[in-house]
């Protein structure tokens, strides 16, 4: 089927729906939603059996959706109706909530449907959510959806006979308001939650206006509620009336210019000098985003490093603190490391908003990648322990490589891989990949790679050979797969052996070539990108960061351009 992907900005949703689709045999093209006459030239181009719209903030022209079938993936039930229908979810703590995908009408969100989905909600992050519950349950709707028309069936519902949850306005930031003074820590954290990733809730700090970010509750700090009373590893901690709550992302909401989320100690800056620091505690209980991003647990003769960054992101004073960990990991009596990471994201590289916080983002780059460039080092070069890299979430760019530094590499099925860099402004990456890469998926199929800028799913990963295994979508699942793998290579009567390969292949290897020779030719190209004269990557980076919207959609996205005229190239600054 010809399906023609119409999307505002391609996300993890779209992504996680382009690799199913993909694997399921469709004929894809995306399209960014830009204006009506760009949409209706792109339906012209590509003749789609059907749109599908999987994260759209506007409405599909009447000219479009009358011409041909459009299927809108709302994050919400049958009935449920408007933009903010997973932020009025969590605010209201339900038990179960959904995915609907329901045919492009005159009214919004008010088409037959033709799909949908139900899940459990967790106490979690909206944008936590929208990358596990609600993706997994888009890919299940649009594939019955598809499934309907492929079998000459029609919706299987009319507006007129769902029971309807009514509609939904947009949440406006009065609703989402922190009352300090009469709200508990579980309020705080919810409404937080209800806003993560996009709006974040308008609150006052020092005297100015913020949105607040990331929230973990924390009981054994108190202090009197809405005093900001300690920061660590960036975040910040304020009092409620039974305890506190730490918020790990900010983002200045009263400047004149845009702004963007940061680290929240980072964007408070000198405000928050006087906050007493707790980035020594050697205590480890509290779910702090310090102390609980990086977590060691052990078992047996296995030792697992979690490491939850925020959206992925690896900032270089992180690095630091998960090379400490890890290397406390591999002074451990254990056999197997187990690589963790996170439950929506294993890593995604460079902390890009980090940099461009930076007085000087070339050099903030340097130091970032060359971090991050160490800790592949380290976990290439562990000659005591097996390790495993089990990617529970999403991984791009250098976060992808980094994986592949480990001994063996596990997918969760589902999982978003984007192996490439040039999507950042034409970067040409690091983190050993030019070593890791070719070793594990050939010259050609490296080449491949990373120059086609289009995610990967881990069925195509597979059969690649850039990982190894892969079970789910469920989390159990796939952590059932971890544990039996990890146990097995702990407990192997050839342990010894397989140890003793691991080393002679690097031995063997490193005579070759050194890792050393590997790191400075890419470094090399990494440094052109940070201090040349092509301002690419500042531009992509800053592009990225403050969220600018596309004014085309670029070549290797939009498919039927590149068919309508193979000649067709990119602006350069694309």
């Amino acid at each position: 089927m010809r399906i023609l992907l119409l999307v505002h900005a391609f996300n993890s949703l779209s992504q996680g729906l382009y690799v199913a689709l993909n694997d399921d045999g469709h004929d894809l093209s995306i399209e960014l939603d830009i204006n009506d006459s760009v949409t209706c030239e792109a339906v012209n181009l590509f003749s789609p059996d059907v749109i599908l719209a999987p994260y759209l903030k506007r409405a599909i022209p009447p000219a479009v959706w009358r011409r041909c079938l459009c299927l809108i993936v709302h994050p919400g039930p049958p009935g449920d109706r408007g933009p903010a229908a997973l932020d009025w979810a969590i605010l209201r703590g339900v038990d179960t909530w959904g995915v609907t995908v329901l045919e492009a009408a005159a009214g919004w969100d008010d088409g037959p449907v033709w799909a949908s989905c139900a899940f459990s909600m967790r106490a979690a992050r909206k944008s936590s959510l929208y990358h596990q519950e609600v993706r997994e349950g888009a890919v299940s709707a649009v594939r019955e959806a598809l499934a309907r028309i492929a079998g000459g069936l029609g919706p299987r519902s009319s507006p007129g006979n769902i029971a309807a949850h009514g509609w939904q306005p947009p949440l406006r930031q009065a609703q989402r308001a922190i009352d300090w003074d009469r709200d508990d820590t579980a309020a705080v954290v919810r409404k937080i939650h209800a806003a993560d990733g996009f709006p974040g809730v308008e609150d006052r700090l020092f005297g100015r206006r913020f949105r607040l970010f990331d929230a973990h509750p924390e009981t054994r700090l108190t202090g009197k509620s809405g005093m900001l009373i300690a920061r660590r590893h960036g975040a910040i901690c304020r009092a409620t009336l039974d305890g506190a709550v730490w918020i790990g992302q900010l983002q200045p909401s009263e400047q004149a210019q845009p702004s963007f989320k940061q680290p929240a100690v980072l964007a408070l800056g000198a405000l928050g000098d006087a906050l007493p620091r707790l980035d020594d505690d050697p205590t480890e209980e509290s779910v702090v985003p310090g102390a609980g991003e990086i977590r060691y647990e052990e078992c047996g003769a296995v030792g697992r490093l979690h490491f939850d960054f925020y959206n992925g992101a690896l900032s270089t004073a992180q690095c630091i603190r998960l090379r400490a960990a890890y290397a406390q990991a591999c002074r451990r009596p254990t056999r197997v490391i187990v690589l963790m990471g996170g439950a929506d994201f294993w890593c995604n590289g460079m902390h890009l908003h980090c940099i461009e916080a930076a007085d000087s983002p070339a050099d903030a780059s340097w130091r970032n990648i060359s971090a991050i460039d160490d800790l592949a080092r380290d976990i290439l070069t562990t000659n005591s322990h097996l390790t495993i890299a089990a990617l529970q979430g999403n991984a791009a760019a250098g976060g992808v490589f980094l994986a592949l530094a480990a001994d063996r590499v596990l997918a969760r099925s589902g999982v978003v891989l984007n192996p490439h860099y040039r999507n950042m402004g034409n970067l040409y990456g690091s983190e050993y990949w030019t070593y890791l890469l070719p070793q594990r998926v050939g010259a050609a199929n490296a080449q491949s790679i990373m120059s086609r800028r289009l995610p990967l799913g881990v069925a195509e990963a597979r059969r690649l050979g850039l990982i190894h295994a892969h079970a789910g979508p469920g989390l159990a699942a796939f952590r059932a797969l971890v544990e039996s793998q990890a146990v097995g290579l702990a407990v192997d009567d050839g342990f010894t052996r397989i140890l003793a390969e691991k080393r002679a292949r690097r031995a063997h290897d490193e005579q070759i070539r050194p890792l050393a020779a590997y790191r400075a030719a890419e470094l090399e190209r990494m440094r052109v990108a940070f201090y040349g004269f092509d301002p690419s990557y500042h531009i992509a980076r800053h592009r990225f960061v403050y969220r600018t919207p596309h004014a085309w959609t670029p070549l290797h996205l939009a498919r039927h351009r590149r068919l309508a005229d193979p000649a067709e190239r990119e602006p350069a600054s694309a």
